[in-house]
């Protein structure tokens, strides 16, 4: 099941990619902004809860989504370079198996525990 997932979000990585090549944006900017999500890590500096809070803030699909609908919306087109760039920073991440994090711990996640026991 594990490589399924994987495969899967490998697959959502390449559409977004190629949707990304598609739309004439900067390569040079999705390298800058692919790991911007990950600043969200800095949240753990206020405990657990407040950290897998605010990481799973900018690791949802859901924030991906609500950006893209207004985006389609407000007919702000200039939007969607980073709507995939988002869209394939958390691919990537799914992929490699980290998910949304428990307020337990930042190595526990929706997807297992990651990390070393």
């Amino acid at each position: 099941m594990q490589a399924l997932r994987r495969a899967e979000y490998a697959a959502v990585l390449l559409i977004a990619l190629w949707f990304y090549a598609q739309s004439g944006a900067s390569w040079w900017w999705f390298a800058l902004l692919f790991l911007v999500p990950d600043l969200t890590m800095a949240g753990y500096a206020f405990g657990n809860r407040i950290g897998a809070a605010v990481y799973n803030a900018g690791h949802s699909i859901m924030g991906v989504t609500v950006l893209g609908l207004l985006m389609h919306f407000s007919e702000q087109d200039w939007l969607w370079p980073y709507v995939l760039i988002w869209s394939a920073h958390i691919a990537f991440d799914r992929m490699l198996g980290y998910g949304l994090k428990y307020t337990s711990s930042f190595q526990d996640t929706h997807l297992g525990r990651i990390g070393r026991n």
